[in-house]
């Protein structure tokens, strides 16, 4: 479930009635660190210490390979997207980038000495649930995965 789509560029869009949030970021590397704070701030004081870490890692994992497989991060102006949704069942989060006609979402499993390449791996292993979508009639793909509270 998320918001209708507006041109916010740096503004929390937040619904605190659901416990959900969703901001944009540009598409670049500072990009990652600039999601972790802001989604470290608005979950701290509602996830336990070890579900907090383990989203925020998911969520940097994600943001990364937003910007450095899709065109959110080859394009001048691309953009990132990411939703923020904590219910009583668990942490929801997705991010939306611009796409790539050369690139889709996949799991690979990493050599022990490969220097990337666990970001969707990593999300497969500690997600209660994960998965992809492209956006119908738009540019641009989500990946989310869902966070069971412990």
């Amino acid at each position: 479930m998320r918001p209708e789509r507006r041109d916010v560029r740096e503004a929390d869009v937040p619904d605190t009635r659901h416990g959900f949030w969703w901001r944009e970021f540009p598409g670049e590397e500072a990009s990652v660190p600039a999601a972790r704070a802001w989604a470290r701030g608005l979950l701290a004081v509602r996830l336990a210490p070890g579900t907090l870490d383990d989203v925020l890692l998911l969520l940097s994992e994600l943001v990364t390979n937003a910007v450095a497989h899709s065109d959110s991060g080859r394009t001048a102006g691309g953009r990132v997207t990411v939703h923020l949704g904590d219910d009583p069942g668990g942490v929801h989060v997705e991010v939306t980038d611009d796409g790539s006609a050369t690139s889709a979402p996949a799991v690979h499993v990493p050599d022990a000495d490969d220097d990337g390449g666990r970001g969707l791996w990593l999300v497969a292993l500690l997600a209660t649930a994960w998965g992809t979508s492209r956006h119908d009639g738009e540019a641009g793909r989500s990946v989310w995965f869902r966070m069971a509270h412990r």
